[in-house]
């Protein structure tokens, strides 16, 4: 079951690139949206952005500084690369310990997914959470359950599911496999 999962994972993350039924924040925040620190060892996955550490990011905010924040709270990268077939353009990716995957155009922070990790990762030195009210593994019934869930009809990648407006994911089996939110590359 794991091994499907890392697969689904990266086929996701490396299949293709459409924004198209993905949620897309915007750089502004809403009321409501703090974006207040969290442990130095920790990142925060939020729908317009992500914290890690002391240390908050909007979706628009500069790859470097990211990057950094995210080696210094969760260890550093694993691996980056580009997919240059995105129907959104090209983006460049960034894995992180403890599953979490950052996305970037044109050096500019504009997505993330948090999957579980895959064969071979080193453990992470830091703990990766999602703010709102899933986390990955979640069992089913709890997401299907929660404000803002709607299921993703006729959606080719699987049992997808929103949350609200900027968050999304996709349950396999009966738990989350994977959340997501901004730009991502998946084949639709």
């Amino acid at each position: 079951m794991r091994g499907i999962s890392i697969a689904l994972a990266a086929a996701l993350v490396l299949a293709g690139c459409n924004g198209g039924g993905a949620p897309n924040a915007p750089a502004t925040p809403e009321a409501g949206d703090a974006q207040a620190p969290v442990s130095a060892n920790s990142a925060e996955l939020r729908g317009k952005g992500l914290v890690a550490g002391a240390e908050a990011f909007y979706f628009d905010a500069g790859q470097a500084e990211v990057e950094a924040a995210l080696a210094k709270a969760l260890g550093p990268k694993l691996r980056s690369g580009e997919n240059g077939e995105c129907g959104a353009g090209p983006i460049t990716f960034t894995d992180f310990a403890g599953g979490l995957t950052a996305h970037f155009q044109e050096g500019k922070l504009v997505g993330w997914n948090w999957h579980g990790p895959q064969d071979g990762d080193r453990a992470a030195t830091g703990t990766v959470t999602f703010a709102g009210p899933v986390q990955l593994g979640a069992p089913r019934a709890a997401v299907e359950a929660k404000p803002g869930f709607a299921k993703v009809e006729d959606s080719t990648l699987g049992e997808e599911f929103m949350l609200g407006e900027d968050v999304g994911g996709f349950i396999e089996g009966d738990a989350v496999s994977m959340l997501y939110a901004g730009t991502q590359c998946f084949f639709r």
